[in-house]
């Protein structure tokens, strides 16, 4: 990035290497880039550039790991809200987070477990 005559280096990278595409290649290029889930066109373009491919991984489990962790941040949050107020913590609530962050362990162990299959 220029800035004021300077350049500045972001995240290591030093060079850039830039072209141009008709308006049907970066169609093309748009639709690849939604196919595979990406939206960061400088990556999945370096990434294609570099390795030919982009994998990407249809994992449910990972997306209900992601909705379990949001509910037991929630969770942990009012109880933090709820204790610095002086209130009381119902062994209920802390019992069902409980529950949720053992449900989130088995789901990362299968989430793992399908990783290491792949070659």
């Amino acid at each position: 990035m220029f800035l004021g005559g300077i350049f500045t280096v972001e995240n290591g990278k030093q060079k850039g290497i830039y072209f141009k595409v008709s308006d049907k290649e970066r169609d093309l290029i748009e639709q690849k880039m939604a196919l595979a889930g990406v939206r960061n066109m400088s990556g999945f373009i370096r990434k294609m550039a570099i390795d030919g491919y982009v994998v990407n991984l249809e994992i449910p489990e990972l997306t209900e790991c992601a909705k379990l962790l949001r509910y037991i941040s929630n969770n942990v949050n009012q109880m933090a809200r709820q204790m610095n107020s002086g209130g009381a913590v119902y062994p209920g609530e802390a019992h069902d987070i409980c529950i949720k962050q053992d449900e989130t362990n088995r789901l990362f162990g299968e989430i793992l477990e399908q990783l290491s299959r792949l070659k």
